[in-house]
């Protein structure tokens, strides 16, 4: 469903993650509560690499977590790495703020 989610006219923030990465581990509630909290501005999704290799590829992931932040179907901004709620929500109200 990548595809669909991308097609939306919001702003999406996808977390690239697998399963056996401690960053990833610590990152999701994180991820988890900045959507509750701005899923009515933004969407969020978790693309797991190991199981979508080609899409990883094609943006490019070579470490994660990776958080990047498309509009239109197109990567706009992106964060790498573990970087904290304070992180995350800095990447988000970016790009909320600018529509």
């Amino acid at each position: 469903n990548f595809n669909i989610i991308m097609s939306d006219t919001k702003a999406v923030l996808v977390d690239f993650w697998a399963e056996w990465c401690g960053p990833c581990k610590v990152m999701h509630p994180i991820f988890e509560k900045l959507a509750s909290e701005y899923g009515d501005k933004m969407l969020f999704a978790r693309l797991n690499v190991d199981n979508n290799g080609e899409i990883s590829a094609k943006y490019r992931v070579m470490s994660i977590p990776t958080f990047i932040v498309f509009l239109d179907g197109k990567p706009i901004d992106m964060v790498v790495g573990a970087v904290g709620k304070d992180g995350l929500r800095k990447l988000i109200q970016k790009h909320i703020e600018s529509k």
